[in-house]
């Protein structure tokens, strides 16, 4: 919330912003307009509703606790990182940080996976390499025995055009 105190706007959060230079001295005499959204709840430190607008500075605004509805996918990530056993347990409303958090885990566990997945592709590929080179196949020979099948074709195709 702003007040308006010699000349300086004043924020009730700490911070001083100063009025633009040039402004005129009745600038700093205007009723403030409260910056809270309209429509949403927000409880002092006392836990009670407030009614009246700006506060002092002694009362703390908090969040309401739980204001986030989980969507499925935002269930199946808490499901999937423990906060909860079945589907049922979840509440409608659970608080943001509990999906925040959830969020994070289940990130970590991806990347987990997506490594782990990394690690054996890099073995299979490895295999796959040493069992092609026991044939004694290469990348090399493969390109040369398709290019000398391209040319026996444009052979046979110029062959097929001279009768």
């Amino acid at each position: 919330m702003l007040a308006a105190v010699r000349g300086l706007l004043r924020l009730r959060l700490g911070r001083v912003p100063h009025c633009p230079p040039g402004a005129p001295p009745e600038a700093e005499r205007r009723p403030v307009a409260s910056l809270r959204p309209r429509g949403l709840r927000q409880y002092s430190s006392g836990g009670a509703p407030s009614s009246s607008g700006p506060q002092g500075s002694a009362g703390k605004i908090h969040r309401v606790p739980a204001e986030h509805t989980p969507s499925q996918f935002d269930k199946k990530i808490l499901l999937w990182t423990g906060r909860f056993k079945a589907m049922e347990e979840i509440p409608p409303r659970v608080p943001p940080e509990m999906i925040d958090a959830a969020r994070n885990k289940a990130r970590v566990k991806a990347c987990y996976i997506m490594i782990g997945l990394t690690i054996i592709a890099c073995f299979a590929v490895i295999a796959s390499g040493k069992r092609a080179a026991e044939r004694h196949e290469s990348l090399t020979s493969w390109n040369l025995a398709k290019k000398a099948k391209w040319r026996e074709e444009a052979a046979l195709a110029a062959q097929a055009k001279a009768k």
